[in-house]
């Protein structure tokens, strides 16, 4: 009766192990089947180094325009350049829109992390945009 017991127990091991390794290989193939229809991640060099160069230009120009802001003497002189500030903005803010959809297909890596980066930047730069419009009105920012 142990003699049998042990004979049982020991198939039952057996055929664990063995569906256990067909089940192991079949998972191994699945895989190579399921990387097959990915395809490989490329790095768009031209079109991250051609963003980037927009990216960069963009921000000097909404320097120019704080700095510009800035030295208006006049509130006159403030008003006449809220029309190109705002327009420095909404296409700020086109950009932006643009790099988040670019972020957004991108893995997280070096670039990615450096679009976001810019955005950041950009964000800021827009707040202190936001800001000298306030102040060119005659509000007091913050209230």
């Amino acid at each position: 009766m142990i003699l049998l017991k042990r004979l049982v127990i020991a198939t039952v091991i057996l055929g664990v192990c063995r569906v256990g390794t067909g089940l192991a290989a079949e998972q191994t193939t699945g895989d190579a089947d399921h990387k097959a229809h990915h395809p490989t991640a490329t790095k768009p060099v031209a079109k991250s180094s051609k963003t980037q160069r927009q990216i960069d230009e963009q921000m000097k120009q909404m320097q120019a325009m704080h700095e510009k802001m800035m030295d208006a003497k006049t509130p006159e002189q403030r008003a006449a350049l809220m029309d190109e500030q705002m327009k420095s903005m909404q296409s700020s803010m086109h950009m932006m829109d643009m790099m988040k959809r670019d972020s957004e297909a991108m893995p997280m890596s070096a670039d990615a992390h450096q679009m976001m980066v810019k955005r950041m930047d950009m964000m800021q730069m827009m707040m202190q945009a936001m800001m000298d419009r306030q102040s060119a009105q005659g509000q007091t920012p913050g209230k």
